[in-house]
């Protein structure tokens, strides 16, 4: 090397040291602001009891392909057709003059943008409230979430047309649904299989167990829902076609064997993943889905006497701060704290269903086992769902948390997510009126 080379060199360290101090500086700066604090409110609530009307139907997304397969970190495949089609089903209930609509969309995630504007055409149909939950598969089509931590990490670039395909198959579903209310009677019942999931990430191990929500017609089942714990990623993660998974695989099992419109909905999952390892792929999913069938056939239902309780309420409640000490490096926590909050939400929304003798909490992330059931005590509901209505990401125990410990290492926010939620399902259960002492 010249020296004149070496001596320009040796004259550029000093801008370069300066330049990248500069811009750890700005990537350090607090751009998070301050983040409000306010007690959980009330938005909506509705209820009614009653004999007992339920509507259900199904309706296939139309993705725009080519579309990314969401769920993983880059680099993401791109999916030109589907390996089967994903579904938007739909469940009306009706009882007392409240009306309530359940939606279970085989994507990875719904988002805040969606549920709105697919309650918007609900109401447009008649139906007051609408929960609206995806059965979290990793290899659906993406491009619906606007936020560029989103789009950076497991969604892919952001499309209208991948919104409004969501948007048309779930509204049309509960327009189909809310258009052949019947009269039904209600059964619920429960099996489990430990040997079908195990804990990830530690904490609290899973338990495997499924519930079923049956609503049978003079003529037949009209519905179900099934409720089980357990991450779709049976799939390859760089198949380039959109899939399923495990739960549309059951659901079309469930509808084939006559069970009527089956919805399938997340429990508490955060860290239960599935523990079968027979085949591969598509097959891998449907063996999976077999065994789950099996055990629905084994949850013996109980009949619900009438007059059927129905009770919704929406609350929505502040976030705390993004915290990124668990997910980074020290040198560059504030930095990474200052990425998680261009994207992370600030407030969220916490529901509470009561249907008969179910009392069901959800909330837009994915409780751990410890989690749902900390949520479980502060509300007292029967069962807690996760991925409804928006998405906070992991949710584990403040233990878990200050210790860095299970799926707290891929949380967004600190220990006290859990507590800001624990407050707004109190609020949400006493609006519709959970059971006392359960």
């Amino acid at each position: 090397m010249s020296t004149f080379r070496r001596s320009f060199l040796r004259s550029l360290l000093p801008f370069a040291l300066l330049t990248a101090g500069a811009a750890y500086a700005l990537a350090s700066w607090n751009w998070c602001g301050r983040w409000e604090e306010r007690t959980p409110e009330v938005l909506s609530q509705v209820r009614g009891e009653g004999a007992l009307k339920a509507g259900a139907a199904k309706v296939a997304l139309s993705p725009p392909f080519p579309v990314v397969v969401a769920g993983y970190v880059p680099p993401h495949p791109e999916a030109s057709q589907a390996e089967l089609p994903v579904h938007a089903r739909a469940l009306v209930l009706e009882a007392g003059g409240a009306r309530v609509g359940v939606v279970s969309l085989e994507l990875l995630l719904v988002t805040p943008e969606i549920t709105a504007r697919v309650r918007e055409r609900a109401a447009k149909a008649g139906v007051e409230e609408v929960l609206v939950v995806a059965t979290h598969t990793h290899s659906s089509f993406g491009g619906y979430d606007a936020r560029w931590v989103a789009q950076l990490s497991a969604m892919g670039r952001y499309r209208e047309a991948s919104v409004s395909a969501v948007v048309a198959g779930a509204s049309e579903a509960l327009e189909k649904a809310a258009a052949s209310l019947a009269d039904v009677t209600l059964e619920v019942g429960g099996a489990a299989d430990a040997g079908l999931v195990y804990s990830r990430s530690g904490g609290e191990v899973p338990d495997g167990r499924l519930t079923r929500v049956g609503l049978r017609g003079e003529a037949g089942w009209v519905a179900e829902v099934l409720v089980f714990a357990g991450h779709a990623t049976l799939i390859p993660r760089q198949r380039a076609l959109v899939d399923p998974d495990y739960p549309g695989r059951l659901s079309a099992l469930r509808e084939e064997a006559g069970a009527g419109v089956s919805l399938f909905v997340q429990g508490s999952e955060g860290n239960a993943s599935v523990a079968f390892n027979e085949g591969q792929g598509p097959e891998r999913a449907l063996g999976f889905a077999r065994k789950l069938a099996a055990l629905a056939d084994t949850a013996a239902p109980a009949s619900v006497a009438e007059p059927a309780r129905l009770a919704f309420a929406r609350v929505r409640t502040a976030l705390p701060r993004p915290d990124a000490s668990r997910l980074v490096p020290a040198l560059t926590r504030a930095a990474g704290d200052n990425f998680l909050c261009g994207s992370s939400p600030r407030e969220a929304e916490v529901d509470a269903l009561v249907l008969g003798p179910l009392e069901l909490l959800s909330i837009p992330g994915e409780p751990t086992v410890g989690a749902g059931r900390a949520l479980a005590d502060a509300s007292g509901a029967s069962h807690v769902l996760g991925l409804a209505n928006g998405y906070v990401g992991y949710v584990d125990t403040p233990e878990q948390v200050r210790a860095a410990q299970g799926e707290s290492r891929r949380q967004y926010y600190g220990p006290a997510l859990l507590e800001r939620l624990d407050a707004a399902a109190r609020v949400a259960s006493g609006a519709v009126g959970f059971s006392p002492g359960r």
